[in-house]
C-alpha cells in the first residue's frame, strides 16, 4: 500500500496517514512505533517555533501532524518509548539553549507506544497523548 506523501502537515488526512504508517510498521515490519503528543498553552507564541524546530530535526522516517498552532502529534518509528522520551528531552534542551528562555519550556508531552503486531486506534492514542485537564 502506497501512503500519500504530499499532504500538508495540518490536513486532517495526515493524521490518518500517521496511523496507517504505524500499523504498517507494527504489523508488517514488526518494529516499535511511538506516538508523541506535544501541547503548549493556548496562544503560546513559542509553541509554533518549537514545533517547527522539532519537525526540522525529525528523521526522514518520522512524521508530524499539526492539530493546532500549539499542539501536534509526532510518529517516531523503529524506537521504543524510552528512546522517544530521550529524543524529546534532547530536542527540548537544544531548542531552549538556542532560542528559548532559560526557564523550562511550557510544553507537555504524552507518549503512546505501539508494540510490534499491534494496530493503534485514534480512540486509544489521542486520549493518552492529550489527557483531559480537570
Amino acid at each position: 500500500m502506497a501512503l500519500p506523501t504530499h499532504i500538508p502537515k495540518d490536513d486532517p488526512r495526515q493524521l490518518r496517514v500517521l496511523f496507517e504508517r504505524a500499523a504498517l510498521c507494527s504489523r508488517a515490519h514488526k518494529v516499535w512505533c511511538v506516538f508523541i503528543g506535544v501541547a503548549g498553552e493556548e496562544g503560546d507564541l513559542i509553541a509554533r517555533d518549537f514545533l517547527d524546530f522539532v519537525e526540522s530535526e525529525l528523521r526522514v522516517e518520522d512524521s508530524i501532524f499539526r492539530m493546532l498552532r500549539e499542539r501536534a502529534v509526532l510518529l517516531m518509528t523503529d524506537i521504543d518509548e524510552r528512546t522517544a522520551r530521550t529524543v524529546m528531552e534532547r530536542l527540548s534542551a537544544d531548542f531552549a539553549s538556542r532560542f528559548g528562555p532559560s526557564a523550562e519550556l511550557p510544553f507537555t508531552f504524552g507518549y503512546f507506544a505501539v508494540p510490534p503486531g499491534q494496530t493503534p486506534t485514534v480512540k486509544d492514542v489521542l486520549p493518552a497523548l492529550f489527557p483531559a485537564q480537570n
